[in-house]
């Protein structure tokens, strides 16, 4: 899972399959800004959830 950009950010999401927890990073201008944490289960963390956080993150800081 490669990282999004949208609205002047971008985010990188990071996983661990073993501790079941993830978190996307976020950066504006190549600053980082600050880590959205989440939890999934199986394999790996579904895309439509990260799409989810980035979506709702873009929603409450629009430019």
């Amino acid at each position: 899972m490669g990282a999004i950009e949208r609205s002047g950010y971008r985010f990188e999401p990071e996983f661990s399959v073993i501790n079941q927890n993830g978190a996307v990073h976020v950066y504006q201008n190549g600053e980082f800004i600050e880590e959205i944490k989440f939890t999934f289960s199986g394999k790996f963390p579904e895309h439509d959830q990260i799409e989810e956080l980035v979506d709702k993150y873009c929603e409450q800081h629009q430019l």
